[in-house]
């Protein structure tokens, strides 16, 4: 078995997995990333991305490298519509602030080209199996290399990155699956399409068919969704049904159409892990919670996990002092659970639960009319899908 000895290795090279590594090396400290993934996948596999102004800040450490402010758009707002009205909610003039639309992809490209320049230890096609001596100051990584050969990372510290099925997970809180969990009775079907902007912003649809949302990848390339139910199968439904399930749940905008040329069903679910710190192993990203997409939070929590937890690696390993990695997880945490109230708000606000009733539709409306009627509630609103500041994190 080959062996390598690291300070700080890394599971995942996700989002937070690159960007942690980046802001390390920034400091001095050197890590080591793995992922099963190959490059091309990672780089190929399309994912929708709103940043936060505060998410954009941090990505502009790259220099050169991010891309964000060049390809991405900003938009100063967005619009609700429901009852047959569409209603903005000003960004810039409620907070002062703004979001980028730009592909998750396209941010991994920019980390990854960022971190193999900089001489990064970054390995594709390397899995990870279990963590050993997770209770010693110095736990090891098992996986198998990329040509099947057993490989061992030891190192001071290690981080699962590694989203979802995270293996890191297991020997922070002992299962795979051990944490708060919430799943959703409905999904969003989405689509990319060659077509113009139907709008100029995105438009967040309550409608008495059930939510939908019209976003934008480029000017030739659009992503919209619509709610369904998540044992739907993507494949059932032709362009046009899908045309027509999407245009009448945005009355009063005519969309514009185009040849479809990728459909999924995004499943719903809310976690957090019950542990994000097991003595030296911590847990972030997708690793340590996930939320629904109404808030365009994930992405974003992530940043934040990482800040936090690169300070606290910088004062363990650089300074000895442990304070910042104990007070990790209630850090942390202090955002995730917000985040996770933003998410559920705003999911709970738009979609239409199977079992409504008239009740629930009208009180519904009338929530939706309390925020749009309200400079507080647009202002709460804003707030919130813009970014809290990072700045109180470091």
């Amino acid at each position: 078995m080959s062996t390598i000895r690291t300070r700080v290795a890394i599971v995942g090279a996700g989002p937070a997995g690159l960007l942690l590594s980046h802001l390390l090396a920034a400091s001095g400290l050197e890590s080591v990333v793995i992922d099963q993934r190959s490059r091309e996948e990672i780089e190929t596999t399309i994912r929708a991305g709103i940043l936060e102004q505060g998410t954009v800040e941090v990505l502009d450490t790259l220099g050169a490298f991010s891309r964000a402010r060049t390809l991405g758009d900003r938009h100063d707002g967005i619009e609700l519509r429901f009852a047959g009205s569409g209603h903005r909610i000003d960004f810039a003039d409620l907070v002062g602030r703004g979001v980028w639309l730009y592909p998750q992809h396209e941010v991994l490209k920019d980390l990854i080209a960022a971190r193999l320049s900089s001489g990064q230890d970054l390995r594709f096609g390397v899995t990870a199996h279990r963590i050993e001596d997770p209770a010693s100051d110095r736990p090891r990584v098992i996986a198998t290399g990329a040509d099947g050969s057993p490989l061992e990372i030891e190192a001071e510290f290690v981080v699962g990155a590694d989203g979802s099925r995270s293996v890191v997970r297991e020997a922070v809180t002992g299962s795979h699956t051990g944490g708060h969990f919430r799943e959703y009775p409905f999904a969003w079907f989405g689509i990319l399409c060659e077509a113009p902007p139907s709008a100029d912003e995105l438009i967040y649809s309550n409608s008495p068919d059930g939510f939908a949302l019209i976003s934008q990848r480029s000017t030739t390339v659009q992503r919209m969704y619509f709610q369904c139910d998540p044992r739907t199968d993507p494949s059932t439904l032709t362009e046009e049904q899908l045309w027509e399930e999407l245009q009448k749940r945005v009355p009063g905008t005519t969309l514009k159409e185009g040849p479809v040329f990728q459909r999924d069903v995004l499943r719903f679910r809310s976690f957090v892990a019950l542990e994000l710190l097991r003595g030296r192993l911590a847990l972030i990203g997708d690793a340590a919670h996930t939320v629904p997409p109404t808030g365009a939070k994930g992405m974003n929590l992530a940043v934040a996990d990482v800040l936090v937890l690169e300070r606290a690696r910088r004062a363990l390993l650089l300074e000895r002092d442990s304070r910042l990695v104990e007070a990790f997880p209630e850090t942390a945490l202090h955002r995730i659970w917000k985040a996770q109230h933003f998410s559920w708000w705003m999911t709970s606000m738009l979609h239409v639960a199977p079992d409504a009733r008239d009740f629930d539709r009208l009180r519904q409306l009338g929530e939706l009319q309390s925020v749009v009627e309200s400079e507080a509630g647009r202002r709460f609103l804003a707030e919130a899908y813009t970014g809290w500041p990072l700045h109180t994190l470091t």
